[in-house]
This record gives structure tokens, sequence and C-alpha cells, in this order.
């Protein structure tokens, strides 16, 4: 009896395992490819897109530039005088980087309590209704990829206060965002995959 109990307590400890994956998929510049190695990723994409009216390939392309398709995707640690770990740079984790209080609030709203950021799944809604009040508050349209990854980085205030203008950096970023986003989007029409 004992044996049992310990292998149905392994199976069940291997099954909650599963889901995320710490390496990206080969081949990112290929959206039809990523959705044949990760079949669930559509499925996730997909569902958002339904409920969210964000399309697949602006939450493929963002997610991309947050982790790569990481699922436990963490900023570096910040080290004071060179060595001495002072912590990670902010609480952003997961395939969208999303931050403790934003996931939080994500949560409250929507009423998905036990969403993880390391699911696709939830990354891929939680990137729905956030780039849903960036449509609300500053009128960013769901398919402009560059604008809506700027309100992404910057949050909801700081793109309304064009914060991101004085970034050069996250200008260059945000216009990679938008092209790899129309890159996808080609991609996505002709891949029996997501159709």
């Amino acid at each position: 009896m004992s044996r049992l109990i310990s292998a149905l307590l392994a199976m069940l400890v291997l099954a909650s395992c599963g889901g995320s994956y710490k390496k990206p998929p080969r081949n990112m510049d290929n959206a039809c490819s990523i959705l044949q190695q990760r079949p669930e990723y559509a499925k996730a994409f997909k569902s958002a897109e339904r409920r969210w009216g964000v399309p697949a390939h602006v939450q493929m392309a963002t997610i991309y530039q947050e982790s790569k398709f990481i699922s436990d995707a963490r900023t570096p640690y910040r080290f004071a005088l060179g060595v001495i770990p002072m912590g990670r740079q902010s609480s952003a984790y997961g395939y969208g980087q999303a931050l403790d209080g934003t996931w939080d609030e994500y949560r409250r709203e929507t009423g998905r309590r036990m969403a993880q950021r390391d699911k696709m799944k939830d990354a891929a809604d939680f990137m729905g209704w956030y780039m849903n009040k960036t449509l609300e508050r500053n009128g960013v349209p769901l398919d402009n990829a560059q604008h809506q990854y700027l309100a992404y980085h910057e949050g909801q205030t700081g793109y309304a206060r064009g914060s991101y203008r004085s970034k050069s950096w996250l200008m260059r970023v945000s216009a990679d965002v938008g092209r790899r986003a129309e890159v996808y989007e080609g991609q996505l029409t002709s891949c029996r995959k997501y159709r």
C-alpha cells in the first residue's frame, strides 16, 4: 500500500511540474516554429485574443522582448561595490515580466486568483488585460505593438507622461518589437498550427 501511495505522490509531483518551460523554443524568429514546438502557446494566444482582442503577433513579440519565451525569467541582481548582492532589479517575473503589484491587480480584477506568471496561458491573458488598459487609458490600438510595448514597459502613467521619449534605447527596443510583430503576423497567416 505504501508503494502505491509513494507512486501516486511521485506522479502528482511530476504532473505539477509540467506546463512551464525553462528553455526557450528553438528558432524564435519563426512564429510557426514556436507554435509547433509549444502547441499550448497557440491555445493561450488564441484565448487571449478572443477575450481581450490583442492579436497573437503582438503578444508574441512582447513576450519575446520581455523573456525570450523563458517561463521563469527574472531581472538581474543588483550589486553594491560590484560584489555584494542587493536583490533583483525589480519583482518582474515570468513570460511577461509582470511586476508583483501589477500581477496582484490583474488577479483581483479578473478573479483569476490562481494565475501564475510562469504559465503561458496566464501570461497571455495578463498581457491582454494590460494592453486593454493601455487602450482605455491612453488610446493605443491593440495592434500597435510598438506603442503597446512602450506602455507595457513604462506603465500607464509613465506612457501618458511620455517618459519613453527621453529614453532613446527604449525607443529602439520598441521599434524592434514592432518589426518583430510584423514578421510574426506574416508568418502566422501561413501557419497551419495557428489557423
